[in-house]
């Protein structure tokens, strides 16, 4: 049986096309949503064991290093953020009385979702 030819692909295949790199990037971004996940949890974990763990937990939060590496996870979680909403619809097709939603009222129901939570959280920290 002849074998035929396959040209090995560069190692940077996803960087020609906006798509790929944006699913790159999209996938990419799941590394940092895990990164907040347990920076959120070590914070919990430290407010339950008391002031003396949280301010030394902060401490290490205040490292040009970590601010550095939040910076960069706050805008991948950006990124996996529009890119999920803007999926959605895709994803999920919503029909109401029989008919489609229309998929820019579907993101914007999301958007609209998430500036209510983000103002309650914001309500709850600042207020």
């Amino acid at each position: 049986m002849p074998r035929t030819y396959r040209p090995r692909p560069s190692i940077w295949w996803w960087v020609r096309k906006r798509s790929y790199l944006l699913f790159v990037l999209r996938e990419l971004s799941s590394v940092f949503v895990a990164w907040f996940v347990a920076l959120t949890l070590a914070l919990v974990w430290s407010v339950e064991r008391g002031a003396e763990q949280y301010e030394r937990l902060l401490d290490v939060l205040s490292n040009p290093f970590a601010v550095a590496l939040n910076v960069v996870a706050l805008a991948f979680l950006l990124l996996h953020t529009i890119t999920w909403f803007n999926l959605t619809p895709k994803a999920m097709p919503i029909r109401l009385f029989g008919a489609r939603v229309p998929p820019v009222a579907i993101v914007a129901a999301q958007w609209a979702a998430f500036a209510a939570v983000s103002a309650f959280v914001i309500w709850l920290v600042v207020g």
